[in-house]
């Protein structure tokens, strides 16, 4: 698939781009990159620099985000298509750290969006950057809610409550 065809496919399928007009997304997807990764290479890993201003956005394939907690591995999220990594340092900037590691599942492809060229919208074309906030709200918003349902799930489990175990 072509490189801009891939960036808009990518971009209609994902939460950053649910309140833009065609016109809007385009202009968007002419601020993204695409990079290719093989099974097992990390794309984001603690105190690395590489990726640190730039939100990922999956095109193809999967990949993991992993951190560790209390000591251990664990898994926070496996992205689908669409789906969106590097958020708290896209948007939290030079103060915030990478605290996961997203490793590549599967041979993918992922958007790059550089900080700077999303904040060069700013005087031109503010309603992108708005939704496009807006919309990575949405996306956290989302996983927030659903590690919260499997946090009460697995209370339940543990404790047998609400009769299903």
């Amino acid at each position: 698939m072509p490189t801009n065809d891939l960036i808009l496919q990518t971009l209609h399928n994902s939460t950053l781009t649910e309140e833009l007009r065609d016109a809007e997304i385009e202009s968007l997807g002419r601020l993204f990159e695409v990079r290719e990764y093989k099974a097992g290479e990390s794309l984001l890993r603690p105190g690395e620099e590489r990726l640190k201003n730039s939100l990922i956005v999956l095109a193809s394939g999967e990949v993991e985000a992993t951190a560790t907690l209390g000591g251990e591995q664990a898994t926070l999220h496996l992205l689908q298509p669409g789906d969106l990594a590097g958020i708290i340092t896209f948007a939290g900037g030079n103060v915030s750290q990478i605290s996961a590691t997203v490793v590549a599942k599967t041979d993918c492809q992922v958007l790059l969006l550089e900080r700077s060229k999303f904040e060069s919208l700013l005087n031109t074309q503010p309603a992108i950057v708005y939704y496009v906030m807006r919309g990575i709200v949405r996306h956290t918003h989302g996983i927030v809610r659903r590690m919260n349902a499997q946090s009460v799930e697995m209370t339940n489990y543990i404790h047998r409550t609400h009769g299903r175990y």
